[in-house]
């Protein structure tokens, strides 16, 4: 399947919550997000907000996220940015798979059948005669 690579970095806005000691976590995690493999850019748009452009193939909002929320930052938990981030999150696994771009260590399931099946003798299995086969 062929992907457009507009279609392949993404630009998302992820949001901190407003009650957190630490006043500007959209610096600091800007800051930390910079050396990441896969990320191609990120900035503080306000002390709450951080926009991130990221190579789908490589990263997802998903795997940004917790790796933030694992460094104490804490992410905007209301209604609306839960839904946003549940599509979000939908959309690119169903992209990933799509484009058949695997997690690390994670094998297709796939390709596990498909071994599986490789490794099989093959032929006709049925326990019938021939002429009782044919018989219509």
């Amino acid at each position: 399947m062929h992907a457009d690579t507009d279609e392949l970095y993404k630009s998302r806005v992820i949001q901190f919550c407003r009650f957190h000691p630490e006043p500007d976590q959209a610096h600091s995690a800007a800051l930390w997000l910079k050396d990441v493999a896969g990320i191609q850019h990120a900035r503080r748009l306000t002390p709450h907000a951080l926009a991130v452009i990221y190579d789908l193939r490589r990263v997802t909002l998903h795997s940004i996220e917790q790796a933030l929320t694992e460094l104490g930052y804490h992410l905007d938990n209301s209604l609306l940015c839960k839904l946003k981030r549940a599509l979000f999150h939908y959309t690119e696994e169903t992209q990933r798979e799509n484009l058949a771009v695997v997690q690390e260590g994670q094998i297709l399931q796939q390709e596990v059948f498909v071994n599986r099946y490789q490794q099989l003798p093959h032929g006709c299995r049925d326990p019938r005669p021939e002429y009782l086969r044919e018989y219509q």
